[in-house]
């Protein structure tokens, strides 16, 4: 049985991915700050870090080499979750998402490449399908696939949601995206994300670790953060819905994203580290299906059983994509995985769960209109 970091570990996919591991016979160590935006001004719900057998907890953080060099002492795997992940809040907040994200595993790096001895034999990434942009589409007259750049600023405030071909204008039809699709990051946070996985991808080829990327569709479920009004729309409907206010959905509703519940993550994270060589190179984790926002926000209101209070504003958040699904065929037939949740019965989980927890302030109003003071959003 291995030795396995997880930085980051504190957060919404280390609270699943740990126990699965104990539960494989592994030792655990983690690595995390107890970021205030996530686990709230007091860590709330750490006792588990302290009291669960098999489990070290080191509170430190990726950006400092000490911390990184005392947690990686004779471990035999990393996962390295620790990351920022608000996409509206890196476009304002760069530098400190520049550091979190992109100083933080370079110091990851940075240890691995001069560190003596080490044991460390794979480093596994989360990374996020924001890194494609836009992703995937082909052209219905003649189905020529293609990745379409960025929707302009302009375009979003016309109400010209939907990529279109520069070559003929007409609208494109979405298709899985793959992994070798191209990478065209539309935000701050993937820029960051691109970058973590160049640096892991280099540093890896050139010190002989394994590595995996695991490219992370939109993930939901059990444990994930109520506080963090800049991340999870999941999390922001599911407080709206408990306080009776209505959801309101950004452009015109039909945008959508492949959803796919934190246990078949965590189900992936266990595989990469399970198969006899590290796979070396990089993976989509999602259900492999795109639901509209408005769908789910349906979806979501009866699984508390409420009746669907929507409003479509017609607001835009620079840097969001529009459309959202994964190719997974590398998921399955690399790590021997296909999700095993669907998208009801996750809602249905994630519903049950926030209904034993404190009910959190609505904060939605404050980080849009931080947005919009930095004209970030329209």
């Amino acid at each position: 049985m291995a030795h396995i970091l997880i930085t980051g570990g504190a957060g919404f996919i280390g609270s699943h991915l740990t126990p699965a591991l104990l539960a494989e016979g592994h030792s655990v160590r983690i690595l995390d700050t107890l970021s205030p935006q996530i686990h709230g001004e007091l860590p709330e719900g750490a006792e588990w870090l302290r009291s669960t057998k098999g489990l070290e907890f080191i509170r430190g953080s990726v950006t400092s080499r000490e911390d990184l060099a005392r947690a990686i002492d004779g471990v035999d795997a990393i996962v390295h979750l620790a990351s920022e992940t608000g996409t509206g809040q890196s476009m304002y907040e760069i530098s400190r998402y520049a550091h979190e994200n992109v100083q933080g595993t370079a110091e990851l790096c940075q240890v691995l490449a001069t560190t003596p001895g080490h044991t460390v034999g794979r480093v596994l990434l989360s990374s996020s399908r924001s890194v494609y942009g836009e992703g995937a589409y082909v052209r219905p007259s003649d189905g020529l696939r293609m990745t379409p750049g960025a929707r302009t600023a302009a375009a979003l405030k016309a109400h010209k949601w939907d990529p279109v071909c520069p070559q003929t204008g007409e609208k494109l039809d979405l298709v899985p995206t793959r992994e070798d699709d191209r990478t065209a990051p539309s935000s701050i946070y993937a820029a960051t994300k691109l970058m973590q996985e160049d640096l892991l991808r280099i540093t890896a080829d050139s010190t002989g670790v394994g590595y995996g990327i695991l490219r992370l569709q939109n993930v939901y479920g059990e444990g994930q953060s109520l506080k963090n009004p800049y991340t999870g729309i999941l999390s922001i409907f599911s407080t709206r819905i408990r306080r009776g206010l209505d959801l309101p959905i950004f452009e015109d509703g039909t945008e959508s994203r492949d959803f796919v519940h934190v246990s078949d993550v965590a189900a992936a994270f266990a595989r990469a580290l399970a198969t006899p060589e590290p796979v070396n190179t990089t993976i989509n984790v999602g259900y492999g299906t795109a639901t509209s926002v408005m769908d789910v926000a349906t979806s979501l209101s009866r699984a508390f059983g409420a009746e669907p209070n929507t409003r479509i504003t017609g607001e835009y958040r620079l840097g969001d994509i529009r459309h959202n699904a994964a190719d997974t065929t590398r998921l399955r037939e690399l790590l021997g995985h296909t999700p095993q949740v669907n998208l009801q019965d996750g809602l249905n989980r994630f519903a049950a769960w926030v209904s034993t927890q404190e009910l959190p302030e609505d904060q939605l109003a404050k980080a849009n209109d931080e947005l919009k003071a930095r004209n970030m959003m329209g």
